[in-house]
């Protein structure tokens, strides 16, 4: 990668890609950092808050829900506003969050604080993405988007470890003090050096469209993850009721987008094949990823044992490798285009998620390292590579719209993932609770909980195969026409 200049072919321009890449790089590092790290410590925080778990779950929740509102205005917020104000508004909302979660003194105020590193977030992503597709020609995007990976699984991956370190040592507090000097150098950073590069071209704004998505993806977001937090189940009104809100809510959205001249979302990006199954295989992916990640870390702490530190170390190597391979990953995709990386990806992902379903509570944690980094290797040769072969599809005008649609389905593939893998363990645990003569003996129970496990696992294996038929179906975009 140039670290002087690049230039963009279809507007002549020479863009400093190391400055804006490091402010953009470095924030989403730290605001993706902050979101793990504080998922390992919601055990300790139920107890130190004084809430039960499905309270403490509106940590995450609220999160999700907040993304999945925001990311998909994102598309239009791209076109009204420059890349230098979406940026200094991000690391602000950020900053303040991260501030208002290490003052928190009650679980109210962090869940504010939440929301306000979510909307940080939220605007973000998707002008990292947007980005990288304007300041990178279509040939070097593969070796670019390939650093966006590394920081998006490296940051996830020293989460669990160092939270683990801090509440050894420290209060829970401490995981948002350390984050805040580095936020701190990314915005200064951003300030002095980070260009404009988006177009703005200032489109209409229709409220409707807005509303419609707001109670759609909302709407989705909110019932998957109530339904998961096992509240009610997903027999609970309240899950029913917000999810037909949301489908119908879509559906409704998705009609008037088609007729509008200037819509909120473009979905006509769907008329390129390679996009529409570039995005399922990241849909897929998200949900494989997010479910596994969930679970593994579950069993390790409740079936086997394992101190929050202890579970967060066993996942680190694969993490770590993840991270490290997708720059290698992208420059193989740009060499060889994703069609095998992509099948043996999910291949080998397969065969790791099948080899879960057999996780007992004497299996050896050797070989728990090895299959999760089989699982992660795996996602590495997976998640880039068709990420950048279906947004290489899209005419320039589209990338907005691309950019939106992609980072808004993650969020909603993270919510339904978790949702339907917690739904799956606790069905699997129940019925083999009630076919036990002492449910509460502690070997019924530890047996019970590893049931669920599987079938968890065995979900993620049905979504794993249907990934590898989509992927059939891959074909490399033409670099020289984008088509």
């Amino acid at each position: 990668m140039n670290a002087d200049a690049i230039k963009d072919k279809p507007e002549g321009r020479k863009y400093k890609v190391l400055p804006i890449m490091i402010s953009l790089l470095l924030s989403g590092f730290i605001g993706l950092f902050s979101e793990t790290a504080l998922n390992v410590a919601i055990s300790s925080l139920m107890g130190l808050l004084s809430v039960d778990e499905a309270t403490i779950q509106w940590l995450t929740t609220g999160y999700l829900l907040v993304l999945g509102i925001l990311v998909p205005v994102s598309g239009l917020l791209l076109q009204w506003f420059s890349t230098r104000q979406l940026f200094i508004t991000s690391l602000t909302f950020s900053i303040v969050g991260t501030i208002v979660a290490a003052l928190s003194p009650n679980f109210e105020i962090l869940l504010i604080a939440r929301v306000l590193q979510a909307v940080g977030t939220g605007l973000l992503l998707p002008l990292l993405f947007n980005t990288i597709l304007i300041i990178f020609p279509i040939e070097k995007r593969g070796a670019a988007m390939g650093l966006i990976g590394l920081v998006i699984m490296f940051a996830p991956a020293i989460g669990p470890a160092i939270s683990g370190l801090i509440l050894a040592n420290l209060t829970w507090h401490w995981i948002f003090w350390i984050s805040l000097p580095f936020l701190a150098i990314a915005l200064i950073f951003g300030i002095l050096f980070l260009e404009n590069v988006s177009k703005i071209t200032k489109p209409k704004i229709d409220i409707l469209s807005i509303v419609l998505s707001t109670l759609g993806f909302g709407g989705i977001v909110f019932g998957f993850s109530s339904a998961g937090e096992g509240s009610g189940g997903w027999g609970s009104p309240v899950v029913v009721g917000t999810l037909l809100l949301g489908a119908v809510s879509l559906l409704l959205f998705g009609f008037r987008q088609m007729k509008m001249k200037q819509p909120m979302i473009n979905l006509r990006a769907f008329k390129f094949p390679m996009f529409t199954i570039g995005l399922i295989l990241v849909f897929i992916c998200m949900m494989m990823i997010l479910s596994s990640m969930l679970i593994l870390p579950l069993y390790l702490q409740q079936g086997m044992a394992l101190t929050a530190l202890g579970a967060g170390l066993v996942l680190l190597p694969g993490s770590l490798l993840n991270g490290f391979l997708s720059p290698v990953m992208g420059r193989l995709f740009d060499k060889f285009g994703p069609k095998w990386l992509v099948i043996i990806g999910l291949s080998v992902a397969t065969i790791a998620l099948f080899s879960f379903t057999r996780i007992h509570s004497t299996t050896p944690v050797g070989l728990i390292i090895g299959l999760h980094t089989a699982l992660m290797v795996g996602i590495s040769m997976i998640m880039m590579p068709a990420q950048t072969n279906g947004l290489n599809q899209l005419p320039r005008e589209y990338y907005p719209d691309g950019t939106a649609i992609m980072n808004t389905l993650q969020q909603v593939a993270g919510a339904i993932g978790t949702a339907l893998a917690v739904s799956i363990l606790s069905a699997g645990r129940a019925n083999f609770l009630s076919g036990v003569d002492n449910p509460k003996d502690p070997a019924n129970v530890l047996s019970a909980f590893t049931v669920g496990v599987q079938h968890a696992f065995i979900f993620a294996v049905v979504i794993a195969v249907i990934g590898l038929i989509c992927a059939l179906f891959i074909k490399r975009v033409n670099v020289k026409h984008g088509m």
